[in-house]
């Protein structure tokens, strides 16, 4: 039976942490029997940091102009997938800023030039406020670029941008971004057109338990409609060097980053996976939560730009998020982008 918006907010709101942790693990463990938690080995690549979009929770990106614009030229692309493998990685987590002047051909010739190099490789790319971005500028539909990024080699999409979803909260902190109903139809057009999606939310920006709820609502009720969903994966808010860090009066607590992620475990009932995040709330939080209805830690990211930028430094290998999770008493699966696990131990 699906916890309803009133006990979902009773829980965000109550002080009895051991007992919404234990109601999470019970639900982890009748979806994830085994005693298994997964991970993954893939790479953020960053094609652009140009963008338009100017929010205020962001410090990687440059504005149109900027000596410290870029656009990655392919062989330094080639060379990031080659360092990938090499470590045993098996997809892309390519992502840029909405840059106004790369025309769908651009990704398109990216995209196939990768697939054609590397047929293997999953590439998990661009997110919605990009590919609305695009429609936008080359005069097509969602569904027109979706369709043509698919054929060029793009596997799945993921859950960026998506930020808290509630237009309210969107207005405050990143008003030029898609509204909710907006960053909805691509992933909602994406699930249509065969592609999986994930699901993101960064909280700690001064949004209400009932602004969360709201995000959960409207993941919960796509993933009804379509199924489209492969995670979830939430992440708190990292203020240094960006403009809204100024504003936000008090920071995501772990205590507070462990029941946003149980509740989102008992929410979501139909979201298979939950992903614990290391690089925001360091390794020993995420280990924890592990124990707070999470089943998987994420990648070892290679390499991550974005979050970095805004003053989160750490780090992370293959040998520890095994070490992670086997010290919570977990056997670590190795998995895929879409969560196929493989060299079971």
């Amino acid at each position: 039976m699906n916890l309803t918006r009133t006990q979902a907010l009773d829980w965000l709101r109550s002080d009895d942490l051991i007992g919404l942790g234990m109601e999470a693990d019970a639900m982890r463990q009748r979806l994830h029997p085994g005693n298994v938690i997964t991970y993954q080995i893939d790479r953020n690549i960053n094609y652009t940091n140009v963008c338009t979009e100017y929010c205020s929770f962001c410090a990687f990106y440059r504005p149109v102009g900027s000596p410290e614009g870029y656009v990655q030229p392919l062989e330094s692309i080639f060379q990031k997938i080659d360092e990938t493998l090499a470590l045993g990685g098996t997809g892309i987590l390519m992502q840029g800023g909405l840059h106004p002047h790369l025309k769908l051909d651009y990704y398109e010739h990216l995209l196939s030039s990768i697939k054609r190099r590397y047929p293997q490789l999953h590439l998990h790319c661009l997110s919605a406020p990009e590919i609305l971005n695009l429609a936008e500028i080359c005069g097509l539909t969602v569904r027109e670029v979706i369709a043509r990024l698919r054929d060029a080699g793009l596997d799945s999409i993921p859950g960026a941008g998506a930020e808290i979803l509630d237009d309210a909260v969107r207005f405050r902190i990143a008003r030029r971004k898609c509204h909710t109903d907006e960053w909805l139809s691509v992933h909602r057009t994406a699930h249509q057109l065969g592609l999986r999606t994930t699901a993101t939310m960064m909280f700690g920006v001064g949004e209400t338990a009932e602004q969360r709820l709201n995000h959960l609502e409207r993941i919960r009720q796509l993933q009804d409609e379509t199924g489209g969903f492969t995670a979830f994966i939430p992440w708190f808010f990292q203020r240094e060097n960006t403009s809204l860090g100024r504003f936000v009066k008090q920071e995501a607590t772990a205590v507070d980053y462990l029941k946003t992620l149980a509740v989102s475990r008992l929410y979501l009932d139909n979201v298979l996976n939950v992903q614990a995040s290391w690089l925001t709330p360091g390794h020993k939080i995420c280990q924890i939560a592990l124990r707070f209805g999470a089943n998987d830690v994420g990648s070892i990211l290679i390499e991550e730009n974005v979050v970095y930028a805004a003053g989160c430094k750490n780090t992370s290998s293959e040998e520890r998020l095994r070490r992670l999770i086997e010290e919570a008493g977990f056997r670590p699966h190795k998995r895929d982008t879409l969560y196929r696990t493989y060299f079971l131990n």
